[in-house]
């Protein structure tokens, strides 16, 4: 497979006032009846995982990149132009796929590792269509585009942040499976903690779902209790129960340190929580992976004819496609600086941040 990184200039997604519906376009029927297009038109669709496009994380931020993609390019919602197909379990991802397929999309992603397998499949059997999978590599199929980033560099400078702002030294890591994906957040974030504070405790566990917030959520109530007072989350809406848990014991304990790392979008608006008639906020910082800009920019290139079938994508820091969110209100100034000089020595090679973390 033929890997192929793109430099690009980093554009704001706006997409705030946009309404996400609980089930999209994807409704089988309703886009069954609206399956005409235009000859001329370039339609694209997304398949979301089980998180939804309302996961205030990896889906909700490729939809936002979908979004953006419409808007500069005229397009509406719906089979004519721009629309998702929300997924309620493993077992839609097959029929979700094939229904962008009968709508005749030109292009359809699948988001998320877990898509790989109907991706796989679907494609085969479906030559004439595009695909692209999101956050796995699909080998020997030129209808298929694969795109990854170095979530592990992003996850490193995280590290850092935490690794300087605890006060316990204990410090959790909460992810959505046991996978090798999952395992490059936790094993940049890691080494990021471990590089500025080796004295610090990296506790890593899985949820097993992206999609289960009251597990998040007594999860992050053990770590809590145990003394933890950082919690880096890679869980997908599964993380949304980190934060209320967060919010909780904040509004409990107001001057008790209580922080939440977000992760792919900035999720400082989670961790606003009102405590004794004052806002405050429970969110550090976040792990900023721009799937939107991802999403945009291949779609983009497939609107133009340059559909990189076959190829791998792979968005790192050198593209700004990971990084550490802009808002950093609750970043001292020191963590500010250390962040900017680590991010440097990644980017010149000065240091490999693992893929996996310490006894795997």
């Amino acid at each position: 497979m033929t890997k192929r990184k793109f430099g690009f200039a980093m554009s704001l997604v706006l997409a705030a006032g946009t309404i996400l519906g609980a089930c999209g376009g994807g409704d089988e029927e309703k886009s069954e009846k609206d399956s005409s297009k235009k000859d001329d038109q370039f339609t694209v669709a997304m398949v979301t995982d089980v998180g939804g496009v309302d996961d205030k994380s990896f889906n909700q931020s490729a939809w936002e990149g979908l979004q953006e993609f419409g808007k500069d390019n005229g397009l509406e919602k719906g089979t004519n132009g721009f629309d998702y197909i929300q997924s309620k379990s493993d077992a839609d991802y097959k029929t979700n796929l094939n229904t962008a397929v009968r709508n005749k999309f030109d292009l359809i992603y699948g988001i998320g590792y877990k898509l790989k397998p109907a991706i796989e499949e679907v494609s085969k059997q479906r030559k004439d269509s595009h695909f692209a999978i999101v956050d796995d590599v699909i080998e020997g199929q030129d209808n298929v585009a694969s795109i990854t980033f170095k979530e592990h560099e992003g996850s490193f400078l995280v590290g850092v942040a935490a690794g300087l702002s605890t006060k316990s030294n204990k410090i959790g890591f909460i992810g959505g499976t046991d996978s090798d994906l999952i395992n490059k957040f936790a094993a940049g974030f890691e080494a990021g903690v471990k590089a500025v504070n080796p004295k610090a405790d990296v506790k890593i566990e899985f949820a097993g779902a992206f999609d289960k917030a009251d597990k998040g959520q007594q999860m992050a109530s053990a770590m809590y209790g145990s003394g933890i007072d950082v919690i880096y989350h890679a869980a997908g809406a599964t993380g949304n129960g980190v934060f209320t848990e967060a919010k909780n014991l904040k509004q409990k304990n107001p001057e008790k340190d209580i922080w939440v790392i977000g992760v792919d979008r900035d999720q400082a608006e989670e961790g606003k929580v009102t405590v004794k008639g004052k806002e405050q906020n429970v969110t550090l910082t976040s792990m900023v992976k721009r799937v939107d800009i991802a999403v945009k920019d291949l779609a983009t290139k497939a609107k133009e004819g340059k559909f990189p079938g076959g190829e791998l994508l792979e968005y790192g820091l050198e593209d700004d496609a990971v990084s550490i969110a802009p808002t950093q209100d609750n970043l001292s100034d020191e963590v500010k600086k250390a962040v900017a000089e680590w991010s440097e020595k990644i980017k010149k090679g000065e240091v490999k941040v693992p893929v996996k973390p310490e006894g795997k």
